[in-house]
């Protein structure tokens, strides 16, 4: 019996055909949903739209809203960047990505900030969540409240990093609106998400996105992310000229796809969007403080075995406000007497009587503001002193005449002097100059993030590329030689090389 051989070369198609059943379909399965979201930054208008408010797994996208709160922490005085935090267990377990901090380890915050930036480093993460909030579940219900003012009504958070949480979800339409509210809300840190390295304390950390900052021109930011369930995440934005464009897309299948596919989007945007348009940027979400834990004493806390809750109220206003004078109420007032039988202070007291006895029926109703997380406390035995009620005056009597004092009056002003001062500056005829580069878009991008550093000195200066033979001058013109040196100075002690640019 002759016994049939196989051809290697069918046999090489039938374990190429296995595999492709066995491993290839099930992951495409399992791929992760494409979803894509473009805006033109500067006004907000759709360009486009793929799924956009379709729930999906956001990853480290999730990051972004972790450093907002973060940046509006420092801004409202709750915590600083030199602030010192401490690492817990449960930060320094986070896996990788992270900074492989300690636990009991102390670190500034602004190293934090760096490492969940630009690392996107999870550890850090966590860490900032729980210096701000006192722990991560605390900090969650603050991104929710927060993320609700900002008009992402699809987003909910369990964790301050985005690794991967049952619950854990948001869209591409409310992580593009996260991405414009970190432009424009707080564009002094904005810089961040455009440096290649940056010095996260414990060590130096490269950025996940440089890839694509470094490929595509203009591009400034923002936010990379990743885990199996979410697939290759992006939030990116670019600027050219006076247009700046901002994409996000959930669900690639690579880096290089993904990077690939925010570029098409990127050149999309930047075509359908016009070559101006007026600024309009997205409201600022009220500011709903971070409540502290109050430690009970022994005369508030309940008896045993009462049940109760606690109610904590914030921002609660200390001082009513007096009302301001009248004009002329310095001058003398004269009372008339009235033709009724009783006298004036009969009169008057018969109405304050009436007056505080209406009041005391009716109390005016009062406010309180709770947190969406606050509780009320109910004890036995406890007395309640009744509020003091404002008493509104009642209305003059017929017949009483008050009769102000005239007015003195005024003297004529004197003839204002006109003072005539040459400037000794040369006007706004200088400027300062931040570097000479071997490309036009590499002096534009230093200009761009110059500014937004230091917009103090810098805003209402022009931005200015000029061609020399060597390569191209950033400048920024038009300032007075007062503002042009001390601009010079602050850059300079941010390790920032500047020249002054004298007139002609």
């Amino acid at each position: 019996m002759k016994v049939r051989r196989v051809q290697p070369a069918r046999l090489g198609l039938f374990v190429l055909a296995a595999i492709w059943m066995l491993v290839l379909v099930p992951m495409s399965a399992m791929a992760a949903p494409y979803a894509a979201y473009v805006i033109d930054a500067r006004t907000g208008k759709v360009l486009h739209a793929r799924n956009a408010n379709t729930r999906l797994h956001p990853a480290s996208l999730t990051k972004m809203m972790t450093l907002y709160i973060a940046f509006q922490a420092i801004e409202r005085g709750e915590i600083s960047l030199d602030t010192k935090v401490r690492i817990s267990k449960n930060a320094a377990a986070e896996p990788p990505s992270k900074l492989g901090l300690k636990t009991g380890q102390r670190i500034a915050l602004r190293y934090l900030i760096r490492g969940a930036a630009v690392k996107s480093a999870n550890d850090a993460a966590t860490a900032i969540g729980e210096a701000i909030s006192g722990s991560e579940a605390r900090f969650a219900r603050r991104m929710n409240r927060t993320a609700k003012q900002l008009g992402m009504t699809r987003t909910t958070f369990k964790n301050a990093h985005g690794l991967t949480e049952a619950g854990h979800q948001s869209t591409a339409h409310d992580m593009t609106i996260m991405g414009r509210h970190l432009l424009y809300d707080y564009p002094q840190y904005y810089n961040l998400f455009s440096r290649i390295t940056a010095d996260a304390g414990v060590r130096k950390v490269n950025h996940t996105n440089r890839r694509f900052l470094n490929s595509y021109k203009g591009a400034d930011g923002i936010k990379t992310g990743y885990t199996r369930a979410a697939g290759f995440n992006l939030t990116a934005s670019a600027e050219r000229g006076n247009e700046r464009i901002i994409v996000t897309v959930f669900g690639g299948k690579s880096t290089t796809s993904r990077n690939a596919k925010v570029a098409e989007l990127m050149d999309l945007g930047f075509r359908r969007a016009p070559s101006r348009a007026r600024l309009r940027k997205p409201a600022l979400p009220d500011y709903i403080a971070e409540g502290k834990p109050q430690q009970d004493t022994p005369a508030d806390k309940p008896a045993a075995g009462a049940k109760g809750k606690t109610i904590r109220l914030i921002r609660a206003v200390k001082t009513s406000p007096r009302p301001k004078l009248r004009p002329g109420s310095n001058a003398p007032v004269l009372v008339a007497d009235t033709p009724s039988d009783g006298g004036i202070s009969d009169v008057l007291s018969s109405a304050i009587a009436d007056a505080v006895a209406e009041a005391v029926k009716t109390p005016p109703k009062q406010r309180v503001r709770l947190e969406p997380d606050a509780q009320v406390t109910t004890q036995p035995n406890v007395v309640l002193a009744a509020a003091t009620t404002t008493v509104r005056p009642a209305l003059r009597p017929k017949g009483l005449v008050v009769i102000g004092a005239q007015p003195k009056a005024k003297k004529p002003a004197a003839p204002q002097e006109v003072v005539t001062r040459v400037s000794t500056s040369g006007g706004r005829h200088w400027g300062v100059n931040v570097g000479r580069f071997g490309s036009r878009y590499a002096a534009e991008k230093v200009l761009i993030k110059t500014a937004l550093a230091e917009m103090a000195t810098l805003d209402g200066s022009l931005r200015k590329v000029i061609r020399k033979p060597q390569g191209f001058d950033a400048n920024f013109l038009g300032m007075t030689r007062e503002t042009a040196d001390l601009a010079c100075q602050r850059l300079k002690a941010r390790n920032v090389s500047c020249l002054m640019i004298g007139p002609g």
